[in-house]
């Protein structure tokens, strides 16, 4: 039976307990990670969020009635002890922050019975995450997720402390909003006062922040929850958590110079690790050519090499008509990988085309320096000598090729890579590399819209150089956006704005908005740039994504209290769920029955 915690008042948390305390009385509360029964003599684990104490209940210390209490308990029952601190009787636990120390009982109280919880409370289970996450109270005791969410309460305490000094403002903006559908889907909500009309959940605070720089406060920040109704991957959520940022004249140095020094005071803070300043920088460009990713993992090498020249004439279909066809001809070198047996490249084939490829060519560079093609034959020993040379290959080494569109062959290259560095096991975590990704392009063709859409938004600066091609080659234009890389997964990223109205208006028409159009979809903020507003620039962190690449887990579900699972569903409240019908009435929605 469940006892009160009257007169009860705890004086320290499980690993607050140390040799300094020895002696003195104290009162302990937590849940049993285990008992161990010796007869005479009960030791009990104790566990809460700090860490593990021993508890040792003797009955010539507790008295027969709270040692025959202490037989009753179980895994995960909560209790409160109070007794002294010791040293420890038997061996020290070396592994344990309290494991010179414990506590002899001389009072106990279950404050709370439980029953057999459906895994066990411990690190790196094996339990499904399916399971974990329906009974996920239970999966947040576990001391390597408990750690997570630590973290991620440190990083933003500090993000706010560092933010602050720099003369930042915290500033709330709207989650109910006006739905602008320029990226992904919206979220919406039923208005009951307005039937018929909806608002949107913020995908990001993007125009309030905008509009907080022509109201003169000069530097915000807040740490946001953004909503996107998109397909889930590892590194995605329905509902977010960005640190939001905006600065007021300003241009990207001073963007990038106060978010150096936000990583640097982060990650020594947090993991005591040192981030070498300045952070390197790399253009879209170079990034694309050399790694054939705008999010390129620097922790190895396996670069692309573009050996479009050296085959251009060769007897080689698949290359020579990927050329014709305005297409390039590009390959890695896995070093080592030479002698890969065949139904390995025959996967990665197959891992190739999941991300477009036709196929892959491939040498294998046997140890005694002869080569095994899957296209020899259509090549003379002179052209499969200058592939080697131009990808310095070496006996043992597995050299791959991807021929197709640059988008394609970027695509293809950039995944396979990583995708064999995995395999490889080059993706130290304990490794943190960080890139500056500058200068992406402003436009993106769609070609299902058939029309140019913005890369990041409608409100990125063009670089200056490039302001003239707006209309004559908007393909070639450059943005003065920029985003933060770390370990191959975007971070972060933002953009300098357009705060002149004809470069502002020039931008819509490259994206073929009209004047009425773009009045329609972000009126609010085009009036508020008629009184006067100032040139200004920001950025946004995914903290979700931060603090699981800081943690070093592969996912961010292990970093958020309560995420939702690929479908978007909560597997420990079952939402979505059916609503009333009265709720939908006062809404004014009526759910139409799909016919079978």
């Amino acid at each position: 039976m469940a006892e009160s915690m009257v007169g009860l008042k705890r004086t320290h948390r499980c690993t607050e307990v140390s040799s300094a305390n020895v002696g003195e009385n104290v009162t302990v509360m937590g849940w049993v990670q285990r008992r161990r029964n010796l007869g005479a003599l009960i030791f009990v684990d104790l566990r809460d969020r700090s860490g593990l104490l021993q508890i040792l209940f003797d009955e010539n210390e507790i008295g027969r009635e709270g040692f025959d209490k202490a037989y009753t308990l179980r895994n995960e029952f909560v209790i409160a002890v109070e007794g002294v601190a010791a040293k420890r009787s038997g061996a020290v636990n070396e592994s344990l922050k309290t494991g010179d120390i414990e506590i002899i009982a001389k009072s106990l109280r279950i404050l709370s019975e439980s029953e057999t919880p459906p895994f066990p409370i411990e690190d790196n289970i094996s339990t499904k995450e399916d399971i974990r996450l329906k009974y996920r109270c239970l999966d947040l005791r576990r001391p390597d997720i408990q750690s997570n969410i630590i973290m991620r309460s440190q990083v933003a305490t500090l993000t706010r402390a560092f933010l602050a000094k720099e003369g930042f403002l915290e500033i709330e903006t709207p989650m109910l909003t006006k739905s602008t559908p320029e990226g992904a889907r919206d979220y919406l909500v039923p208005s009951r006062v307005h039937p018929g009309k909806f608002y949107a959940l913020p995908q990001s605070p993007q125009l309030f922040k905008q509009m907080l720089m022509c109201s003169g406060y000069d530097r915000y920040m807040q740490i946001a929850r953004c909503f996107r109704d998109e397909d889930l991957r590892a590194d995605r959520q329905p509902e977010f958590t960005q640190i939001d940022m905006e600065l007021s004249f300003v241009d990207v140095d001073d963007v990038i110079d106060v978010n150096e020094r936000l990583l640097a005071y982060l990650f020594k803070e947090v993991l005591d690790v040192d981030v070498k300043l300045p952070i390197q920088r790399m253009t879209w460009q170079e990034a694309m050519d050399r790694f054939g990713s705008d999010k390129p993992d620097l922790r190895f090498g396996m670069e692309l090499k573009n050996v479009t020249e050296l085959v251009k004439n060769c007897g080689f279909g698949v290359f020579t008509g990927a050329i014709e066809n305005g297409g390039t001809v590009r390959g890695i070198n896995a070093k080592g990988q030479g002698m890969m047996p065949r139904k390995k490249i025959d996967a990665l084939v197959d891992f190739a085309k999941g991300y477009g490829a036709k196929g892959l060519a491939y040498i294998a560079i046997q140890e005694d320096g002869t080569l095994k093609s899957s296209f020899a034959k259509f090549m003379s020993e002179a052209e499969m000598n200058a592939l080697v040379a131009a990808l310095d290959g070496q006996a043992g080494d597995l050299l791959l090729f991807a021929a197709d569109r640059n988008k394609i062959v970027y695509s293809v290259l950039g995944a396979l890579r990583v995708e064999l560095a995995d395999q490889m096991g080059l993706l130290d975590k304990n490794e943190f590399r960080f890139l500056w990704v500058t200068e992406f392009p402003q436009f993106e063709w769609s070609d299902e819209e058939e029309r140019f859409v913005a890369m990041h938004h409608p409100f990125t600066m063009p670089m200056d150089e490039d302001i003239d091609k707006l209309e004559s080659d908007p393909g070639a234009v450059r943005a003065k956006a920029y985003d933060i890389v770390l370990n191959g997964t975007e971070i972060g990223g933002g953009s300098v704005r357009i705060h002149q109205a004809d470069i502002q208006e020039r931008m819509f028409a490259a994206l073929g908005l009209t004047e009425e159009v773009a009045n329609e979809k972000f009126g609010f903020l085009l009036d508020a740039f008629k009184y006067g507003v100032p040139p200004h620039a920001g950025l946004a962190y995914g903290l979700d994504r931060l603090v699981m690449i800081m943690a070093k887990r592969d996912s961010i579900r292990d970093v958020i209290a309560f995420p939702k699972v690929k479908d978007a569903s909560c597997l420990l409240t079952n939402a979505p769920d059916v609503v009333d019908a009265k709720q939908l009435h006062e809404l004014s929605i009526e759910i139409e029955e799909e016919q079978e």
